[in-house]
């Protein structure tokens, strides 16, 4: 992950010397590399859309050629060709995102293995509000806000407009990660370095705000889909 760490580490360096505050330099990057990724989250979205709108043609096509698995297939093909879906349209967005953030996390976890400036030396361990020192671990507060920012942005990006069998099993993992995957933060960051955490809660902070856009994105596609399907059966 040193390709993408040395770029940030650089980016961090940049802005400290320009600010004169590591805390707030942190913010900035955060703020910086949730921007970047903003169009990586759309697209993951909007993919999933895609595929839910495309649903019902596809259920139609299985239980017409359910005798014919070469064929439905091939027709399940032409259906996504033609109304621009895949399959995998939300998994590249969603590895382009793993590797930013692990990138991030081995700059801010040693951000001296990624930074070639001295000075940064003394300013990772800088105070910062109730922070005595950025490369030690907050023990309760920033791992608890972090836990919290993930809990309210987990759950906003549940995604409710699925329906069947696959979609209670997607439910039913959605939920254990609801709750698992904040506490499973709040023990990370714990042994993190503080300046890792704040990275963590602006992420999510903001990420939060991502998802109430893309909740009202997938809440306009289910009205959209819900009138389509009304005007067909008057028809």
């Amino acid at each position: 992950m040193g390709i993408l760490a040395k770029p940030l580490g650089f980016l961090l360096s940049w802005l400290y010397e320009l600010i004169g505050n590591y805390g707030i330099a942190l913010i900035i990057v955060t703020v910086i590399v949730k921007l970047c990724l903003y169009p990586v989250y759309a697209k993951s979205i909007k993919s999933t859309i895609k595929m839910t709108e495309v649903q019902p043609k596809m259920q139609e096509i299985q239980q017409k050629y359910a005798k014919d698995k070469a064929l439905m297939n091939e027709k399940i093909a032409e259906l996504y060709k033609e109304e621009g879906a895949s399959m995998y349209g939300g998994c590249l967005p969603m590895i382009v995102q793993m590797i930013v953030i692990m990138g991030l996390f081995a700059l801010l976890r040693n951000p001296m293995a990624y930074i070639d400036s001295d000075s940064m030396l003394f300013a990772i361990h800088e105070p910062f509000l109730w922070i005595q020192d950025l490369a030690q671990p907050d023990k309760w507060i920033l791992p608890i806000l972090a836990a919290v920012a993930t809990f309210i942005s987990t759950s906003l990006s549940q995604n409710t407009g699925a329906a069947g069998a696959a979609a209670q099993q997607t439910k039913m993992m959605t939920s254990v990660m609801k709750y698992f995957f904040p506490i499973m933060i709040l023990w990370m960051a714990r042994s993190y370095p503080a300046g890792l955490a704040i990275y963590w809660f602006g992420s999510q902070l903001i990420q939060i705000f991502y998802n109430i856009r893309f909740a009202k994105m997938r809440k306009q596609s289910a009205e959209k889909r819900a009138k389509a399907s009304r005007k067909k059966a008057r028809a």
